[in-house]
């Protein structure tokens, strides 16, 4: 009788107790939100967009972009924290607002890793250093004989302090012997828009929306900032074999989750997530702005984004970098 009865009382526990998944099962029920930490038409908004609409078909619920730019990704890294770890706010976040943000910032009001969930590198790519066409240099070598000749004349553009464009003009300055005046914009589009109009030189930023800029020839690329160069610009040399070897930046861009997010919803938007990145369409996007599908677990993620934090360290103190 007694093993009749534990039993009995085991089902009843068993049946009282939530089942692992349950979460997942009914997620998602709303409307889900990805915040974008730049300008619209930037890396970040790019891939939000074009993995959001493609999570909106599989998942059947709507997947909605909110843009929220300024101070190299802090602000929307602030709102993305702030935002309950409910499974319905996630954050795509990239090199600057969870990378290069801890390695350059004294009193940074969040961190990459402690603050987040990191759920998937969505896709990477090349940075691109790209020049206005007046400006009277043809290759990477042409315009660093120029700016040694005139420090300080030429400025190069960016998406704010202490973002991936910025560091990677710091370290090419760096290597190069060149003084550079910093033009910070509040996003990427914005300082690529001004290198098109000519209102500053240079840029140095993600491949994915510099694409068409460089295919429709509004500026000039001088080099890619892979250890290899790119499959949609063949014919553009690296920073590496243009003088600089084991000169190497990438952009990469990826979702992340609030802090307390339940597991199984993170371990689930990974899953729909790389399952997306292995549709056709998908593919192809991505190929032609450049840039490759990633899809990689929650803890390589993790494993990537410390080794980020400690090479842009490195170069940021090289750099003499650091922000309030």
């Amino acid at each position: 009788m007694r093993s009749i009865a534990r039993g009995a009382l085991a089902a009843l526990v068993l049946a009282a107790a939530p089942v692992a998944g349950d979460a997942t099962q009914a997620w998602p029920s709303k409307l889900v939100t990805f915040i974008v930490p730049s300008a619209p038409g930037d890396g970040s908004d790019i891939v939000a967009r074009a993995v959001g609409q493609k999570l909106q078909e599989r998942l059947g619920q709507p997947f909605v972009v909110e843009n929220k730019p300024g101070a190299g990704g802090i602000i929307g890294a602030e709102i993305a924290k702030k935002a309950p770890p409910d499974g319905y706010t996630f954050i795509v976040g990239n090199a600057g607002s969870h990378g290069i943000n801890a390695a350059v910032y004294a009193k940074l009001s969040y961190h990459p890793l402690r603050d987040f969930e990191p759920v998937t590198m969505v896709n990477r790519a090349p940075n691109v250093c790209v020049l206005n066409q007046a400006v009277p240099a043809t290759t990477l070598q042409d315009f660093v004989e120029l700016a040694r000749k005139a420090p300080g004349k030429y400025q190069f553009a960016s998406g704010g302090n202490g973002s991936s464009a910025h560091l990677t003009v710091e370290y090419l300055k760096q290597v190069a012997q060149i003084d550079l005046l910093h033009v910070a914009y509040r996003g990427a589009s914005p300082a690529l828009t001004d290198v098109v109009a000519g209102h500053v030189h240079l840029f140095c930023g993600n491949l994915p929306p510099t694409m068409p800029f460089i295919r429709n020839g509004q500026v000039r690329a001088l080099g890619v900032t892979t250890l290899q160069r790119n499959a949609e610009l063949p014919d553009i040399p690296t920073i590496a074999e243009s003088g600089y070897p084991g000169f190497e930046t990438v952009a990469w861009f990826g979702l992340f989750a609030p802090k307390g997010t339940p597991p199984a919803i993170v371990r689930q938007l990974q899953a729909e997530t790389a399952a997306v990145l292995k549709i056709a369409e998908v593919r192809q996007h991505l190929a032609n702005l450049g840039s490759e599908p990633v899809g990689d677990t929650p803890a390589e993620f993790r494993r990537f984004i410390e080794g980020e934090i400690d090479k842009w360290t490195k170069v940021a103190r090289a750099a003499k970098v650091q922000l309030d």
